[in-house]
């Protein structure tokens, strides 16, 4: 089986997934969301390595440089990456928050350029400045501020995300800028994405590979929010439905995480990178008749979507 279908699979997942992060977080605050949904994810993951292991006939191979870097995968995309795009969701709304997603090839290009010394051609320049325009049109009247779809939900839990970084003030800047908040995800998450991409070249365990970033970014979690006890404690007096939103979350995240690592190992990343990047044309049409244009989506937003999606054709054409 080819790793296309996998990675198309991934992509309708994360598309939902960005609804349903915006759906939840209108009932629960961030901190106790992002704990449901990483537990979720560890819970998930381990429970299919369990039939894995049931099922298997090949023993399991041990890889110090595969499991290191699953793990590392693992803090960039389910903390980092996480932490970015529910807060983006939650204050630009899905249909936005997901155009960031799709330049992760600028970034994949940028750390290229400044760590591996590698050259940039002009077309490239020119398709990474025109990722930038279209993301600024995206987060026009937005930068630096709450957009009326964070104003409206319960109390932000994204102050609690880790607790202990309140008093930093870098984060407390990424906090209040809706633009960086977007650039963050994405960033994570195509660093992320590198990292699976190595990992499962040396080490073919997609599942365990998942359990491994499911458990680092849950670990995470826990290690830099002191109040992560009394959320777990205080779960059966929150928003049931919330509380179930969060949970399908994070059993949607793990599954297209499974298959993107999977993918990774049938096909280049590049190309399985590419249409994962794809959610925004599914993300656009769900969040305009599900959420009734909540967020406004206008002729400018648009714009700036068909300007960054442009901007990443030509860097990978480049």
């Amino acid at each position: 089986m080819r790793g296309e279908p996998l990675a198309l699979a991934a992509m309708l997942m994360f598309a939902s997934n960005t609804i349903i992060t915006k759906m939840a977080t209108a009932r629960l605050d961030l901190g106790t969301g992002f704990l449901i949904s990483v537990s979720v994810n560890v819970l998930f993951a381990a429970l299919l390595f369990a039939l894995q292991l049931v099922i298997r006939d090949d023993p399991l191979r041990w890889d110090g440089f595969g499991f290191g870097m699953f793990l590392a995968a693992g803090a960039f995309s389910t903390y980092l990456g996480r932490w970015f795009f529910f807060e983006s969701v939650a204050r630009l709304g899905p249909a936005k928050a997901s155009i960031f997603q799709v330049s992760s090839p600028f970034f994949a290009a940028a750390i290229a350029w400044v760590f591996l010394d590698e050259r940039l051609s002009p077309m490239a320049l020119l398709a990474m400045a025109m990722t930038l325009l279209g993301l600024l049109l995206v987060t026009s009247g937005t930068f630096g501020s709450r957009s009326a779809a964070a104003s409206s939900r319960p109390s932000s839990g994204a102050e609690r995300l880790p607790s202990r970084s309140r008093s930093v003030g870098v984060l407390a800047t990424l906090l209040r800028s809706t633009l960086l908040l977007g650039l963050g995800s994405s960033a994570a998450y195509a660093t992320s994405n590198v990292m699976r991409g190595v990992a499962i070249r040396h080490w073919n365990e997609a599942i365990l590979g998942a359990l491994l970033g499911a458990m680092a970014g849950a670990g995470l979690h826990l290690a830099f929010n002191r109040n992560a006890a009394g959320v777990y404690a205080s779960l059966h007096r929150a928003d049931r439905r919330g509380v179930v939103l969060f949970a399908v979350s994070g059993s949607l995240t793990i599954l297209a995480q499974l298959c993107v690592i999977a993918a990774m190992s049938r096909s280049p990343v590049a190309v399985v990178t590419l249409i994962t990047l794809c959610t925004p044309l599914l993300v656009f049409p769900l969040s305009y008749f599900f959420l009734r244009n909540e967020e406004r989506i206008s002729a400018r937003t648009v714009l700036g979507g068909a300007i960054t999606l442009g901007g990443v054709a030509l860097l990978v054409l480049a």
